[in-house]
Formats: structure tokens, C-alpha cells, sequence
């Protein structure tokens, strides 16, 4: 194991330490308004790992947001990996996969997506 592959590895886990540490304050809706984002984001998969730096950004913004997207650790599950190397065309994360009639929309980009999380949450208002 190389120097630079410890020193991520390291990093990776005082980020995710932070992370828990400030957890921000989770947006409260009514049961109907949840219900309906619920049902929103069930066309949603999130690729991502764990001790990533730009997951953990749009991991904290789902939780802020109070979004069920399901997530998918691409470190964890090789099967995952692939998927997003074949629907999305590059193994980069965090790639979200949005479901629609026309097919999968793949969106990489931290901000892109918790822009797009930021209007599906807004649209419950």
C-alpha cells in the first residue's frame, strides 16, 4: 500500500469523523409532504463510496434535505461499479442515476446534484 493510498485513506476517515460530528439539522415537512418526496426519489440511486470527500458533501445534503435515495457503494458491491461504468460511462463519484420514461440520466458533480436535490426538496413546499 503506497503512501499517497494511507494518506487518503486517513483523510477519508477524518472527514467521515466531521461529518458525524456537525451533522446539520434535518428539514422537518409533514407525513404528506415526506410521502410525496418518498415517492419522488425512489426513481433515484446515488453511486458513491464512503470515505469520499465530494459523497460525503452530497451525503450530508441528502441528510439535511431529509431525501430517501437509495445509495450505492461501489467500493463495497463491484456489481455497482460496473453499472456505472456501463449506464453512466466512467466510474467517477458521486454519479447520481435518475430514472425516467426515456432511460437513465446520469449527473455527476457534487453541486449539480445537490442542486437537483436542493429543487426536488423545494418542490414539497
Amino acid at each position: 500500500m503506497g503512501i499517497i493510498t494511507i494518506v487518503r485513506l486517513v483523510l477519508g476517515e477524518v472527514i467521515i469523523f466531521l461529518n458525524w460530528l456537525f451533522k446539520p439539522k434535518q428539514v422537518q415537512r409533514s407525513i404528506a409532504q415526506q410521502q410525496s418526496l418518498d415517492a419522488k426519489c425512489k426513481s433515484l440511486s446515488l453511486y458513491q463510496f464512503r470515505g469520499c470527500p465530494f459523497c460525503v458533501k452530497v451525503r450530508r445534503e441528502l441528510y439535511r434535505l431529509n431525501l430517501n435515495v437509495e445509495l450505492r457503494d461501489i467500493k463495497k458491491r463491484p456489481s455497482f461499479k460496473d453499472e456505472l461504468l456501463a449506464g453512466g460511462g466512467k466510474t467517477m463519484v458521486p454519479c447520481l442515476r435518475i430514472e425516467s420514461e426515456d432511460g437513465p440520466e446520469w449527473l455527476y458533480e457534487s453541486s449539480d446534484i445537490n442542486t437537483y436535490f436542493q429543487d426536488i426538496a423545494s418542490s414539497a413546499n
